[in-house]
């Protein structure tokens, strides 16, 4: 079998979540136990930070992998879902596993896959954590898929845990409030396992400091050690973020790509995340941490972050996908200068759709369409929203003719936003892909 042949027999056998949606989601880790065992126990063989959250996480894994990259460390970046190639959830040193690896790897397990009736993202686990063990990584960062407690990722037992935000999302799984949320998450702290927060809630806070007390984790919130500033509107691609530490040290900036305001705090989690891994051994100097937060995107492949597609007009694409991430969003589109805002929307079924919609500068022109996912939300259904939001709206059936006619509309001055959905980016950035070559061949 090829790797293309490997990856049509794992989509149309295993499960995958951001495919079918609940149906993959398995609320057990019995399988992952009984994977791990049958792979001779990979996770107890590599050191590792553990990431969970609602938003965020993929952004703060990425500055965490990319600083202690440049630190000299051999590091591992495990992360999902992928947006173009599925190796881009495995990485060490921002490499992809070859595609070679998950071949082999196929061949040799799938048997015991079959036997053991493996969802697509525990067998991405399998491969990961075995692939990880083989290289003798020296650290690795490890993003939970979904939730916590129950994840399928929850079986190592981390250096620091971190848990970036919560926010209302996959609540048919994970609980129809924050503090049923927030117990999912914190399942990831672990018996005298320090932990770090992200983002302080009144309804958040009590959860986790009574499950780090009941674990007797050293908790820390990452705002009660860093300050975090953004003066200056994006140049050239890069923001300079104003670090004032709050205990110890002097202060200092960093430049960094990743823009959207919401990377304030995911800057703030992740400093304060390498001042509590300092104290296991790995250590992260000023020069390393600016060099890793200003290379991220180049050092580990990060893409969909308030990312740039084009500068005339400015089109930006971001993959917040939840009423939390696209409210964040919202803030950073209005900390842009433009003439007249064109937003290219579509979602997967199951999200606050009118929510997200109308979070949305109003006056906006909105060229709705839907990813090319199983889960996506028909149009049929975006529509009546639209309508009675009173947008002005327009139809598209997938993502390319969507952005076509916004690019078509937009003058120089305006600005594009393409999002809603990771799917309606990563669509995006295979279009993207796609053009670069063409004007390359």
């Amino acid at each position: 079998m090829s790797y293309q042949d490997v990856l049509a027999y794992l989509y149309k056998q295993l499960p995958m979540y951001h495919r079918i949606g609940k149906a993959a989601y398995k609320a057990d880790l019995t399988n992952t136990l009984q994977l791990m065992e049958l792979l001779g126990h990979p996770e107890k063989k590599i050191k590792c930070i553990h990431v969970a959250g609602t938003n965020g996480k993929g952004s703060a894994s990425h500055m965490l992998a990319s600083v202690l990259q440049s630190a000299g460390y051999k590091t591992g970046l495990y992360t999902s879902p992928h947006l173009l190639d599925f190796r881009e959830r495995i990485r060490i040193n921002g490499e992809m596993i070859p595609e070679e690896l998950v071949v082999d790897f196929v061949h040799t397990y799938r048997t015991d896959f079959e036997k053991i009736n493996l969802s697509f993202f525990e067998w991405t686990v399998g491969l990961c954590f075995a692939y990880f063990a083989e290289q003798e990584i020296d650290i690795a960062i490890i993003e939970t898929g979904l939730g916590g407690r129950l994840d399928s990722t929850n079986v190592v037992t981390p250096l620091v845990s971190v848990i970036t935000n919560i926010a209302l999302d996959h609540t048919d799984l994970l609980g129809e409030t924050i503090p049923l949320i927030a117990r999912e998450k914190a399942g990831i702290v672990k018996n005298t396992i320090p932990v770090v927060i992200g983002e302080r809630s009144h309804e958040t806070d009590t959860v986790f400091l009574e499950k780090a007390a009941r674990e007797r984790s050293k908790i820390t919130f990452a705002e009660d050690s860093f300050q975090v500033s953004c003066s200056n509107i994006p140049k050239d691609g890069f923001c300079d973020y104003h670090i004032s530490p709050l205990r110890s040290g002097a202060a200092f900036s960093v430049r960094s790509p990743l823009t959207g305001q919401y990377q304030i705090q995911n800057l703030t989690t992740v400093l304060e995340t390498l001042r509590v891994l300092s104290d296991k051994g790995f250590v992260a100097d000023i020069n390393a941490i600016k060099q890793g937060i200003e290379s991220v995107c180049r050092l580990t492949g990060l893409m969909g972050r308030w990312q740039t597609l084009d500068h005339s007009p400015l089109t930006i694409a971001d993959t917040g996908h939840n009423l939390h991430g696209i409210n964040r969003v919202v803030e950073s589109i209005q900390s842009c200068r433009f003439n007249k805002l064109h937003v290219v929307l579509g979602f997967v079924a199951g999200k606050q759709c009118k929510e997200a919609m109308e979070a949305f500068p109003l006056h906006a022109s909105f060229y709705l369409t839907k990813p090319s996912v199983d889960r996506a939300l028909p149009l049929d259904d975006l529509a009546p929203i639209a309508q009675e939001l009173e947008l002005n709206f327009s139809i598209y059936p997938d993502v390319e003719e969507a952005w076509l006619a916004a690019k078509k509309a937009a003058s120089p001055e305006d600005m594009i936003f393409i999002g809603g959905s990771t799917f309606v980016v990563a669509d995006a950035l295979a279009l993207k892909q796609k053009s670069a070559i063409s004007l390359h061949s």
